[in-house]
């Protein structure tokens, strides 16, 4: 039965590569199968209805609502012009220099990314960080390349990322902050190699983006100008609270929010822009929703116990546990998270998580390991993934370029957050 199984995931995987279904259907489709197979009744314990379905779909609420908070920030850093300054005030400092201004875009890229991943923190950095390093002359592929190697730069310190993989994998959360702590700086030096390398290899090109060219302000919010100086720093305020004092996740994004709407709103609007902004944020966090839903319904597929019985003795038998064997194959194995593949852990990569720790193959922390390293390839190289599309369509080149230039960089991520796992947990 376990081959059926693996045999029926495949399938999900194909039709999520295809796209003739969402993410989201395909995995809940994929679920309700792997709980027929693993012999799990119709209701009752262990079950399709009151298990799979009904438990598994509100199991990754904290991280919903976390999804929820860190949009709603995003939307506040939009609005109230926080993170148009703090592009603008990089921009304004590079003057004519490149790399300056790239590296500059960076380090803003970053800072949103922790507030809040995918295309919202590619636009909340990118809308005008793109057009400005093309403007100077960094090539388009690079501009765009930067952008989400800033992002991934901030991944690590994602809150809500961490309350996911926290949920997820039954960790506590000074587990998952400590090794994402490790993989920072793997980061962070894979992003100035980008920097650094790809400005000065490709050279200089002086042609403008299409998007540069609009002056006219694009809102009210531009209109009122730049946001206070010490608004700026409303994106590191929840990751403070959070790594500095060990704040729980929920009220450090809260305090996040509070903080970006006291510093750049008068009393008498705060009311509205609240409300304004938190409705904005359910339509940034809807498709994660979604497809957190599903990845929950998919994790309690996979952990019954008929599915672990079917699958242990399979995944056992192709699993390495020798550290050097361990990283060699997983680091091959990288490109499998490309196109919503198998170890793509916001699609069937949950699944297999789940796997690996129900049936005890490897430590949870060892999981948490692996996932998170191969996550900083698909935040950046992806080409399916909406913040890689977003930022190579704004650039005005296409997601696949955008795949080559960056991937043996991240690549290298993974490499070192493997290393590392291998190193502390086996």
């Amino acid at each position: 039965m376990g081959v059926v199984i693996l045999l029926v995931m495949a399938a999900g995987v194909a039709l999520m590569l295809t796209r003739r279904l969402p993410t989201a259907f395909a995995l809940t489709l994929l679920a309700v199968a792997i709980a027929f197979l693993a012999g799990a009744p119709f209701t009752g314990k262990n079950s399709v209805l009151d298990t799979v379905l009904q438990e598994g779909a509100p199991a990754l609420a904290a991280t919903m609502i976390a999804i929820i908070l860190g949009s709603w920030l995003g939307k506040l850093l939009d609005e109230t012009g926080i993170a148009g300054t703090l592009v603008r005030k990089i921009v304004e400092f590079g003057g004519d220099r490149p790399t300056v201004v790239a590296l500059g875009v960076l380090a803003v890229s970053a800072l949103v990314g922790t507030v809040t991943g995918s295309a919202p923190a590619a636009m909340l950095a990118g809308i005008i960080g793109i057009p400005a390093m093309i403007a100077v002359g960094v090539p388009k592929v690079t501009a765009a390349g930067t952008v989400l190697m800033g992002i991934a730069v901030g991944i690590p310190f994602e809150l809500p990322l961490w309350q996911f993989f926290s949920t997820a994998l039954d960790l506590p959360i000074p587990t998952v902050r400590g090794f994402m702590v490790k993989l920072f700086p793997f980061a962070l030096a894979a992003a100035l190699a980008f920097v650094l390398v790809e400005t000065r290899r490709r050279g200089t090109e002086h042609a403008w983006s299409l998007k540069s060219v609009d002056t006219k302000p694009r809102s009210r919010r531009e209109q009122l100008g730049d946001a206070p100086w010490y608004a700026l720093l409303a994106p590191a305020v929840p990751l403070v609270l959070a790594l500095g004092f060990e704040l729980a996740i929920i009220p450090s994004l809260l305090a996040g929010v509070l903080y970006a709407l006291v510093t750049t709103t008068r009393p008498g609007g705060m009311n509205k822009r609240l409300l304004r902004t938190l409705y904005g944020g359910f339509e940034v966090a809807a498709p994660p929703l979604v497809l957190f839903v599903a990845i929950g319904i998919l994790l309690a597929a996979v952990k019954l116990p008929g599915a672990v019985d079917a699958l242990e003795p399979l995944v056992k038998a192709v699993s390495p546990h020798n550290p050097v064997v361990f990283v060699l194959i997983f680091t091959l194995l990288v490109p499998l998270c490309l196109y919503r593949g198998p170890l793509n852990v916001f699609g069937l990569g949950a699944g297999i998580a789940g796997v690996l720790i129900a049936t005890g193959i490897y430590p949870a922390v060892a999981v948490l390991g692996m996932a998170t390293s191969y996550n900083q390839v698909f935040g950046v190289a992806d080409p399916t993934s909406t913040q890689t599309v977003w930022s190579a369509q704004y650039a005005g080149v296409s997601p696949q370029q955008v795949m080559v230039r960056t991937l043996p960089y991240v690549w290298a991520v993974a490499l070192g957050g493997l290393c590392v796992t291998a190193a502390t947990y086996l």
